[in-house]
């Protein structure tokens, strides 16, 4: 985060889950949907470094938790992560904490671009085992590997893509706050 201000940090912070939230309702609708919402997760992380960051998708979380429609198809509540993609969603949060972990102790985009794809590999593998947990549950059963190759590897490339489109927004919006943090 470029300034320490505690408001300044509350309003970004807020600021960048209702762009999570924003990401997530630019969906293509199919099993497991196509959103931008790991962008969102991908550029909140970038700008506003682990602790705010993670908060931010913690907020997304619990928004989308209580009822307000921030997943994709504008959808929301409790049995939604509880449901066979809710993994994913909560994945998020480890994807974070991975980067606060970790992120600190790296300064290159290079090693920021590998520490998201790790936390990108964590959320795979935690929504890829609650998926098959809750469809095994419904008397649907996928192995983990059928659940990989219809939950993960559609999306490993347009995930790609995602992070490093992340790296371009944050650089340029990085350099727009200091200016105007400067003027």
């Amino acid at each position: 985060m470029l300034t320490e201000n505690r408001t300044s940090n509350i309003i970004r912070t807020a600021l960048m889950a209702v762009l999570i939230a924003v990401c997530a309702w630019i969906s293509i609708p199919i099993e497991i949907p196509f959103t931008m919402q790991t962008f969102g997760v991908f550029l909140a992380l970038r700008l506003l470094k682990g602790k705010y960051g993670t908060l931010s998708i913690l907020i997304y979380i619990l928004l989308g938790a209580i009822g307000a429609p921030v997943f994709a198809g504008f959808s929301s509540g409790l049995g939604i992560l509880l449901g066979p993609t809710g993994g994913y969603i909560i994945g998020f949060l480890f994807c974070g904490i991975i980067y606060m972990a970790l992120a600190s102790h790296m300064r290159s985009a290079s090693a920021e671009n590998i520490i998201l794809f790790l936390g990108l590999a964590i959320c795979y593998a935690f929504g890829t085992a609650w998926f098959v947990f809750v469809m095994s549950s419904r008397g649907n059963s996928y192995s983990f590997i059928q659940a990989l190759m219809i939950c993960v590897v559609p999306y490993i490339v347009p995930d790609i893509c995602k992070l490093i489109l992340s790296h371009l927004v944050a650089v340029r919006v990085s350099r727009a706050l200091t200016r105007s943090e400067t003027a």
